[in-house]
């Protein structure tokens, strides 16, 4: 089963959110290596290899814990990833949220996007429970999460050094369900095509 959705108006440019495949992996890099040296998204300090993340890509149940790109006019512009949290059978419901743009897209409402196509199809997946673990300093992501509804349910101080700087670690979280509806960007936004 492949998940696609398209979002806009073709005037405007669209932007389709879709499973990523294996030639999407380039992209899913370069995205997240740019995201490295503004120290804010993620712990990792140098880039990574696509082949040190092909593993990552490929060792997953995509049906439960999918990778999503987001392609605005051909070229994938952001990714969103459900992972597996702490690996245990009891988590399964639980999923942890990942999105990253590239910095030429930011800011034009993409990772609302995804998160919004996350939340609603969250049911469909198995999952019950999202969670986010944040820089307490990544004040866009914290803003990003709390427009959905995360709470914090958890502070690691001090558990990263970023440069020299130590930096707190936010553990955000918002349980799913009846209650759970989709933002209203997504409930304007178009159909989910089945294949």
């Amino acid at each position: 089963m492949m998940f696609a959705l398209q979002l806009g108006a073709p005037s405007r440019g669209q932007t389709m959110i879709r499973d990523a495949n294996e030639g999407d992996l380039d992209a899913v890099v370069a995205i997240y290596n740019a995201a490295i040296p503004g120290r804010l998204a993620t712990a990792d300090t140098e880039v990574v290899s696509v082949e040190s993340r092909r593993a990552w890509f490929h060792d997953r149940d995509h049906r439960r814990h999918p990778i999503w790109v987001s392609e605005r006019d051909g070229q994938v512009v952001a990714w969103l990833s459900f992972g597996k949290f702490y690996g245990r059978p009891a988590y399964a419901a639980t999923a942890e949220l990942s999105v990253y743009v590239d910095p030429t897209a930011q800011r034009k409402g993409i990772a609302t996007e995804l998160v919004d196509a996350a939340v609603a199809r969250a049911a469909n997946l198995g999952l019950s429970t999202f969670l986010g673990f944040v820089f307490a300093h990544n004040e866009r992501s914290i803003t990003l999460c709390r427009k959905f509804g995360f709470e914090q349910w958890g502070l690691l101080p001090k558990v990263a050094v970023l440069d020299g700087i130590e930096r707190d670690l936010l553990i955000l979280g918002r349980r799913l369900g009846g209650d759970a509806a989709p933002h209203k960007a997504l409930q304007t936004g178009g159909a989910l095509p089945r294949r």
